[in-house]
């Protein structure tokens, strides 16, 4: 265990950020969960809607560090894809 003072603190600000980012890391799987079972579902109304909320989320995880930005990047690009497909096939 540290002894300084200064490797107190720095040990007492990773546990706060160890604990924020798990919880942003769960928001934001559950945000891909949500939005995998609406373009699954096929409803383009709630995919438009799960697409906008994932795409936002992500981008404040990659803003934030929590996610490097080309997996935030990675992430929007082939959810937008499925969303399309998904759509298009829809209004066929």
């Amino acid at each position: 265990m540290a002894s300084h003072a200064s490797a107190l603190k720095a040990h007492r600000q990773n546990i706060v950020r160890r604990e924020r980012n798990r919880n942003m890391r769960t928001r934001l799987r559950g945000a891909l969960r949500t939005i995998r079972t609406a373009i699954d579902a096929g409803d383009p109304a709630q995919m438009t809607e799960a697409l906008r909320n994932t795409v936002s989320l992500v981008d404040k995880m990659a803003a934030k560090g929590v996610i490097h930005r080309n997996a935030a990047s990675r992430y929007k690009a082939r959810l937008a894809s499925r969303v399309s497909k998904k759509t298009a096939s829809a209004a066929a």
